[in-house]
């Protein structure tokens, strides 16, 4: 008869946590790309944004890497796995830049005026 290995459990369920931080980090990646590529636009005037986008850029790193390192600190202390410092560490970041992903894109492109 087979046997599984006694830590099988833990080692699925670290697994799982690992391709889970990796899902977190593409898709804030790609939302990032998408945040990067609507504010050149609008610095070129091609997509609607608003006055304050440019200081806003600016601003929001300090608060979201303060956070994301506060966050890393938290898990290691609490001897959680590196997947799940990870996703400690990523939690912060993500939701910033969904954030600014969909105000950015509900905003539209801008259409000159002639």
């Amino acid at each position: 008869m087979f046997m599984m290995p006694p830590n099988y459990r833990s080692m699925m369920q670290s697994h799982s946590d690992l391709i889970r931080s990796w899902t977190h980090m593409f898709a804030m990646l790609a939302e990032s790309q998408t945040v990067i590529t609507l504010r050149v636009l609008g610095m070129a005037g091609f997509w609607s944004v608003s006055r304050s986008e440019n200081h806003r850029m600016f601003a929001e790193k300090l608060p979201a890497m303060t956070e994301a390192m506060f966050a890393a600190s938290m898990a290691g202390w609490r001897g959680q796995s590196p997947a799940l410092i990870a996703q400690a560490t990523l939690r912060p970041i993500r939701k910033r830049t969904r954030q600014n992903s969909r105000r950015l894109t509900r905003r539209g492109p801008r259409i000159p005026r002639y």
